[in-house]
């Protein structure tokens, strides 16, 4: 079954990272780009889809289609109209037959409802703090950047009705959320994007309704999940204007 398979990855972070651990120690064929989650386009892909198109059954990780894919190609998400379906790591593994470690089984609840979903496995506080500092390494976030976040929270974090509002200093929200949490409602933006994580994430969604309908938002994890914006979408005034919105809601 392998010699019929080939994986593309998407954007780097601890659950790609699981995956592709995955397809090495199961010899499975695959390519990876080293992607970001701003720059995880099928097109990065354009030659190896080309050159193996004809045998195999080509499955694209958490890929957006600018390009129109091959009749043998599989999309493998759990991100927008897909948030129902089980996240790409617990896809893979069902693709390939295989079970799911315990390891495995925190990666995943960790990428589908972040701290809360390894709670619900009954993680333990030293599984979460391995789990998500692993995630953080695995997106590329910093020393410095994790420097960034303390001094966000301590200079540039207010709230309002309940609604904990950072300015970060870089685009790495991350190790701000792992600090703050547990949080009910979080807004985290720079001049370039925002995050809102938590709850009432799907009144956020439905407020900018149009962005998304225009492809410009995103969203997942349900109704204590996460909606984001795509970086260098909108101007800063804009992103005030989007921000003054969910404060308002």
């Amino acid at each position: 079954m392998s010699e019929q398979l080939f994986f593309l990855l998407g954007g780097a972070d601890l659950e790609m990272q699981t995956i592709r651990d995955v397809l090495v120690r199961q010899g499975i064929p695959f390519a990876d780009h080293h992607l970001r989650w701003d720059n995880a386009l099928l097109s990065s892909y354009q030659e190896e889809l080309q050159e193996r198109k004809g045998g195999q059954t080509i499955y694209g990780i958490e890929l957006r289609e600018d390009i129109l894919p091959p009749s043998c190609y599989r999309a493998v998400d759990h991100h927008n109209g897909l948030s129902s379906f089980p996240c790409a790591l617990e896809q893979v593994l069902d693709i390939l037959q295989l079970p799911m470690n315990r390891y495995e089984q925190l990666v995943s609840a960790n990428d589908k409802a972040y701290i809360p979903g390894m709670l619900a496995l009954g993680a333990t506080s030293e599984e979460i703090a391995t789990i998500r500092l692993a995630d953080r390494k695995a997106q590329g976030v910093t020393e410095e950047e994790e420097h960034l976040a303390e001094k966000a929270i301590a200079d540039n974090k207010e709230i309002v009705n309940g609604l904990i509002i950072v300015h970060a200093l870089c685009s790495r929200f991350s190790p701000i959320c792992d600090r703050l949490f547990p949080y009910h409602k979080l807004l985290v933006y720079t001049d370039s994007e925002w995050m809102y994580y938590g709850d009432d994430s799907t009144k956020v969604c439905e407020l900018f309704s149009d962005d998304l309908l225009e492809g410009n938002l995103f969203y997942g994890g349900g109704e204590q999940g996460y909606v984001g914006i795509k970086q260098n979408v909108y101007d800063k005034n804009e992103i005030l204007e989007m921000v003054d919105q969910i404060k308002n809601l």
